[in-house]
């Protein structure tokens, strides 16, 4: 069996490949810090940006219609396009994280977003272009999609896998940070951006400034990424005292040998997902379009309730470390459940401050939630499958949950006219991670270096 190969290891080097992430995290923790987190901020920024786009232009830019609505679904389904490539993308970036290394295949992934998300701001539109506008914004979005496949499992591990002993989860909540910081960044662009041209010249052109911006992190991401060492465990595992790698294809294993762990960990991490695309991306533009509400005022609500989820991923992160991943995971999925309905009926009430409120408490039940589940899903599996199994459990849980919510929201909205209708969606898919959490053991005490 494939699995079998660890077990000829001999003794004396089972213990051994722990002190080695101890004193290389210690070494470089702030250069490991960075390279994981601008990874996930940049995938972030990208999405926070083009669905605040698809929401203002992107629709009339590329796929004129006579109907808004329609225009708009288009836009959105572009959104999810990226997220249906991000399979293929768990498969190429598994298979050379697991068998050639972490780092490899972080450099590679950022690469490829990188020429994807500035590539956006480049494209000519409908307009000026005809068909082969749409055809080439489908194409970068499903290249995007396909860096990101690999993207947030790499830089879990990269973290988690450098993290000295009792700090597994605070290290690779590291990542984590990623999507909130992404969306204020984005949104420290965009509002001066809209501020400056108007709604008008951002129409017309200026959308694209936010795309071309990223280059920035980019430049910062890939120097860091090319001069941080290679995880430690990944490197004990594939030395020369050990045998072959464990797979050719890493995923056809996993499916093999741990589908309930996928599947359920997949269901784990769905609920946070929605949560996050909805509140993110969908009601910035279901609430301005459909309640009146005005943008600045969405963006308000989410920009500080994101700000609040960052500033507690990191301390409940260290919490799970001490007492354990379920316990705070499970208290972050009953207060989603419980205030999925609430958080979104305060749409109905207008009242910025209450929106505020709300979607402050939401994200932060989303971090209880959400921030210790990086070192979860990566304990779930063994070293020489990790990297395709954390990736594979994620990216899943992301496409499912997240990347389709915004047109299902809007297919439901359609004959539904209710925010009520996003709290009963997302308060059903938390209840599913509630159940798959409870199906899953604790891993905080697993060996991690085998």
């Amino acid at each position: 069996m494939p699995d079998s190969t660890s077990k000829t290891v001999p003794e004396t080097a089972g213990p051994r490949p722990a002190a080695a992430p101890s004193a290389a995290a210690k070494g470089q923790s702030s250069r490991v810090a960075v390279a994981s987190l601008v990874g996930t901020t940049i995938e972030y920024y990208d999405f926070a940006v083009y669905g605040t786009a698809a929401a203002l232009v992107l629709g009339p830019a590329f796929f004129p219609s006579g109907n808004a609505t329609a225009s708009s679904l288009a836009a959105f389904l572009t959104f999810a396009a990226a997220f249906l490539s991000r399979p293929l993308g768990v498969v190429l970036f598994g298979t050379i994280g697991d068998r050639l290394g972490r780092r490899q295949a972080l450099v590679i992934s950022l690469l490829l977003m990188g020429v994807a998300t500035v590539g956006v701001g480049l494209l000519p539109t409908y307009e000026s272009a005809g068909l082969l506008a749409p055809v080439l914004l489908v194409t970068l979005r499903l290249l995007q999609g396909v860096s990101m496949g690999g993207e947030w499992g790499g830089a879990v591990l990269l973290a988690a896998e450098h993290a000295p002993p009792g700090r597994r989860a605070l290290y690779a909540a590291i990542p984590n940070v990623g999507p909130s910081l992404g969306f204020l960044l984005s949104t420290a662009v965009i509002l001066p951006t809209l501020n400056i041209a108007g709604q008008d010249g951002f129409a017309d052109g200026a959308w694209r400034i936010p795309f071309l911006l990223s280059i920035v992190l980019f430049v910062i991401g890939l120097w860091v990424r090319s001069t941080v060492s290679e995880s430690p465990v990944f490197s004990s595992a594939a030395g020369p005292t050990t045998p072959a790698p464990v797979s050719r294809f890493p995923l056809g294993t996993l499916l093999k040998q741990h589908p309930g762990r996928l599947l359920l960990g997949t269901g784990a991490a769905i609920g946070g997902s929605a949560v996050y695309y909805l509140t993110i991306v969908y009601s910035l533009s279901y609430a301005p379009q459909s309640l009146g509400i005005p943008r600045n005022t969405m963006l308000t609500a989410a920009s500080i309730g994101a700000a609040a989820g960052i500033a507690v991923t990191l301390p409940v992160a260290r919490l799970a470390d001490r007492i354990g991943r379920r316990p705070v995971m499970l208290t972050g999925a009953i207060g989603s459940v419980v205030w999925a309905v609430p958080m979104y009926a305060s749409l109905s009430s207008r009242n910025a401050l209450v929106i505020t409120g709300a979607y402050t408490v939401g994200l932060m039940l989303l971090a209880l939630m959400f921030s210790p589940m990086a070192a979860f899903l990566a304990e779930l599996f063994p070293a020489r499958l990790r990297y395709t199994g954390a990736s594979a459990t994620f990216i899943l849980a992301n496409t499912l949950g997240g990347g389709f919510a915004p047109s299902i929201a809007t297919w439901l909205n359609s004959h539904w006219d209710s925010p009520l209708v996003l709290g009963f969606y997302t308060g059903g898919l938390c209840l599913l991670s509630l159940l798959c959490l409870l199906a899953l053991p604790e891993t905080r005490d697993d060996e991690f270096g085998s």
